[in-house]
């Protein structure tokens, strides 16, 4: 029996999560869930996870698990309110530790244990969940992070910010810990699953001349169209390709809070002497004013 998905679409990121469920035990898990965040006023609530949850009430599931394709750069997780509500443990790739090594001192997050322990369970290549009478397997599929994941879950694939729909191509792979070459790697792997698999991506930022998101797309579709990675298109040409698009891009635009969040699995910075909650916002060329 296949999962039954359901699909909700953050306006404000682009961001698709992902209520997956197996019907026969209605265990169910959640895919990368936003954690709303205004940027403006520094404001932080949780209508869109309210909404999974929810559902998932709506319709007698039971939460397993709260899983991550990586510690995203665009938005702020909802993974540890979800947690905190449901008991669910929140899975993420087993190379975290990477990143948090990577962001820890640009945050001064010195509160992170570089080792992914802010995270319930570490997902290694090859392993394998049981979500009911379902399996949900993981792909450790680098490129856009070290520790990027893709849950393949029956004839389905959670492939993250790895790829998106086919007209609009694949992630970037300028952070740190990205790669070009890793990433093309990875994606052939996920496209050598077979020709029917669904695809299920992190975003969807519509490109020009589409003004309805899609999210779903199949290994077929985009082995005959992905605009970036197409059959035919080898790893050298790939990697030209995405490096001179990744050197037009500016940075998303909340990076900075996300990232301090995302590598605590969803817990905000600890609160100051005087019982704040105050995100970092770490100032580039400050050292030319002190000079």
């Amino acid at each position: 029996m296949s999962a039954r998905i359901q699909a909700f679409f953050d306006q404000a990121t682009s961001t698709v999560s992902y209520l997956v469920s197996d019907p026969a035990t209605m265990a169910a898990a959640i895919i990368d869930p936003v954690l709303d965040y205004e940027p403006r006023g520094a404001t932080i609530s949780t209508v869109s996870a309210d909404r999974i949850l929810a559902a998932m009430s709506d319709q007698g599931l039971h939460l397993r698990y709260v899983l991550e394709t990586h510690a995203h750069a665009d938005h702020l997780t909802a993974a540890r309110l979800i947690r905190t509500r449901t008991g669910a443990p929140v899975v993420i790739g087993s190379h975290i530790g990477e990143v948090q090594k990577t962001f820890i001192p640009r945050f001064e997050a010195f509160d992170v244990i570089p080792d992914g322990s802010a995270f319930d369970r570490l997902a290694a290549d090859g392993d394998v969940l049981a979500l009911g009478d379902l399996a949900i397997r993981v792909m450790h599929t680098p490129g856009h992070t070290a520790a990027c994941v893709t849950y393949v879950i029956g004839d389905a694939a959670f492939v993250g910010d790895t790829l998106f729909m086919p007209d609009y191509g694949t992630a970037r792979t300028d952070f740190p810990g990205g790669d070009a070459a890793d990433l093309y790697r990875s994606i052939r792997r996920i496209l050598d699953l077979p020709s029917a698999t669904r695809i299920y991506v992190g975003h969807d930022y519509l490109p020009e001349g589409r003004t309805q998101p899609r999210w779903e797309t199949d290994v077929a579709e985009q082995r005959a169209s992905n605009i970036h990675i197409h059959d035919g298109v080898d790893e050298t040409a790939f990697v030209a390709l995405r490096q001179a698009r990744d050197a037009t891009l500016p940075p998303p635009l909340l990076i900075l809070p996300s990232l301090q969040v995302n590598i605590r699995a969803g817990v905000l910075p600890p609160p100051s002497a005087h019982g704040g909650v105050f995100l970092r916002l770490p100032v580039t060329g400050a050292e030319q004013l002190s000079a």
